[in-house]
């Protein structure tokens, strides 16, 4: 991504939730400062929610630079309601100069850094995209914030011709390239995961840093296994929210009696959101399967269809859970009263966290 950033020669938008104004931030900071003041033009959206901790200096030096850097849904917009304030933006992406774009659950922190570079080495996914989806990606951003700032978007249209001739010879070569789609609307990913789940045939792999699924989806994973299907689940031991793990293990009873395994991570933070089903549909992006996600906030998830990518992310998935611990539903039902009766009382309120 820094690389990416290093190399703009027209424009960079990064959209994300968390843009903090540590180490990593720091360094993310100084490659789109250096590419503004090289004539790049360079947007930046944060969520201010996601981004509360953040030095107000830091974005100030960034735009006395030449940066265009402003926050999604500011507290000043307080008034308008709970609701309103809700809906954060939770999408991360980055693309450049029309040609290539990154898509994950990745953010501009340091939690996401090596621990030998004083980070906290939170485990994620992030997807490299170029050709047709790029321009997706930035339909996106663009709608953003023109619906945020009613702004126009000058380099991005008289980039618009050049994306088109770019897109017309990707397709036009056909073979080699991957059947992808950028999805945005909260329930077209919701939908997307029913409909594969629902038509898996050999394994269903899920990764989900926050895992509070609705019925829908409980029904569609109890109902894969049940029919002979390989249902993993690769979830966080430990992670940055203790009330939803808690709620998460009030699912695991019905799940893995239903013959779905779990994993839980325990090696540090797992912030993914990826799944694939029979090693050839697969996602990588944003969107979480809890209430917030599905719910509230502004997603964007990549979707494909391509057996290689498969092959690698079911890799990715199978050699994490063989790094975990797996559940085992006898132990699991043994654990203390407490824990149970604090399940159930998350599991209540499922909706609100």
């Amino acid at each position: 991504m820094l690389e990416a950033i290093r190399n703009a020669r027209r424009y960079v938008h990064l959209e994300t939730y968390m843009f903090l104004s540590d180490a990593v931030g720091e360094l993310f900071g100084k490659a789109l400062a250096e590419a503004a003041e090289r004539g790049v033009h360079v947007r930046v959206l944060y969520d201010a929610l996601g981004s509360w901790s953040s030095r107000a200096e830091f974005f100030e030096s960034l735009r006395a630079r030449g940066v265009d850097i402003r926050p999604f849904k500011p507290f000043s917009s307080l008034g308008r309601g709970l609701r309103h304030l809700l809906r954060r933006d939770h999408r991360k992406i980055l693309s450049v100069d029309g040609e290539v774009a990154f898509i994950g659950g990745v953010n501009i922190a340091v939690h996401w850094a090596p621990k030998g570079q004083g980070g906290e080495c939170w485990r994620d996914d992030v997807l490299r995209v170029e050709g047709p989806a790029v321009y997706e990606l930035e339909r996106r951003f663009v709608a953003t914030w023109r619906m945020a700032f009613q702004d126009k978007f000058r380099s991005w249209r008289e980039g618009r011709r050049r994306r088109k001739q770019v897109r017309a010879r990707l397709q036009s070569q056909g073979r080699g390239g991957v059947g992808l789609a950028v999805l945005s609307n909260r329930r077209s990913i919701h939908r997307a995961y029913l409909h594969a789940i629902s038509r898996a045939r050999r394994s269903v792999l899920v990764a989900a840093a926050y895992f509070v699924p609705d019925r829908k989806l409980v029904a569609a994973l109890r109902d894969a296994a049940q029919r002979g299907v390989e249902v993993c689940l690769l979830l966080n031991a430990r992670g940055d929210h203790p009330w939803i793990m808690n709620a998460t293990r009030s699912f695991y009873e019905k799940l893995l009696t239903a013959g779905v395994r779990i994993f839980e991570w325990e090696r540090c933070v797992l912030h993914t959101k990826t799944a694939v089903v029979d090693g050839v549909w697969g996602t990588i992006g944003s969107f979480n399967l809890e209430r917030l996600s599905l719910a509230f906030n502004h997603e964007a998830n990549a979707v494909f269809t391509d057996p290689r990518l498969g092959f690698q992310l079911e890799s990715a998935i199978r050699g994490d859970c063989q790094d975990c611990r797996e559940v085992d539903l006898a132990v699991f039902r043994q654990r203390p009263l407490w824990r149970k009766v604090l399940e159930r009382v998350l599991y209540a309120f499922r909706r609100l966290i």
